[in-house]
């Protein structure tokens, strides 16, 4: 017997809005931590009882999940318009002889520590944002590339050649066929590039950039357990909070 809640195979719009709760919930508690992280000094200084100051101050958490968000949404956006391009490109019958070499590019740029990338890095951009936005530009591309060219590489031929009986031109068959049925492999890949990234964005306050790796970084410079914790429990509530945004807007899911 079916649930009360559904129409078939579909959600009824009650049940969709239950469906967001999760992500509201944990973008709830990502804001009242950011703002109440004050208010929480009794809790810390458990962790901490001999240290003079057991919340970090150095700049406001809000400002630091602001800019955060910033660095792994700015990286994150160029990871998806050249990963999705260059799979579409080595997918077409011209570019077909430089697939090889796009999974290979993709796959070295995650194989280098992001790290190694801000040290080279560094010389060349100097210190701050830039550096950690191209560090997490190489590291994010692999699962892009790679889901891209399985979602498209999965379409039966026979929708192929459907589509083109219909009078349809390549590009019609992209935009309406191919990238609609590879949109869920596409957006998982996605999904797996923007979770990875948020915690890897922490790295950028070792060269000068600052966000929530600010409080971590500074904590394991002065030995300070609390200071690690305020960051990492923001870092780890925006990546589950994104990461159940994903989970909904991804086709096939429910609602």
């Amino acid at each position: 017997m079916k649930p009360a809640s559904l129409t078939g195979n579909r959600l009824t719009p009650l049940a969709r809005q239950r469906l967001w709760l999760a992500p509201l919930v944990w973008l709830a508690l990502l804001l009242l931590l950011a703002a109440g992280m004050g208010q929480l000094e009794w809790l810390f200084r458990l962790v901490e009882p001999d240290m003079r100051e057991v919340i970090y101050r150095r700049a406001g958490f809000f400002s630091l999940l602001g800019q955060h968000i910033l660095v792994v949404g700015a990286a994150s956006l160029l990871a998806v318009v050249l990963g999705v391009g260059a799979a579409i490109a080595v997918t077409r019958p011209a570019g077909r002889d430089f697939l090889p070499l796009v999974s290979q590019l993709a796959s070295i740029g995650q194989t280098f520590p992001p790290v190694a990338v801000l040290a080279l890095a560094v010389p060349a951009l100097g210190f701050g944002t830039l550096p950690i936005i191209v560090a997490l530009l190489l590291y994010g591309l692999l699962p892009i590339v790679r889901n891209t060219l399985a979602g498209i590489a999965s379409i039966d031929l026979d929708v192929h050649e459907a589509a083109r009986g219909m009078g349809m031109t390549a590009g019609q068959v992209l935009r309406q066929v191919e990238l609609p049925l590879a949109a869920p492999v596409i957006l998982a890949g996605i999904r797996t590039s923007v979770t990875i990234n948020i915690a890897t964005a922490a790295l950028g306050a070792t060269v000068g950039a600052s966000n929530l790796g600010d409080p971590i970084i500074s904590g394991i410079v002065n030995g300070n357990t609390a200071y690690i914790l305020q960051g990492a429990l923001l870092i780890g509530l925006l990546a589950i909070a994104v990461d159940s945004v994903f989970e909904r807007l991804i086709p096939g899911n429910p609602g």
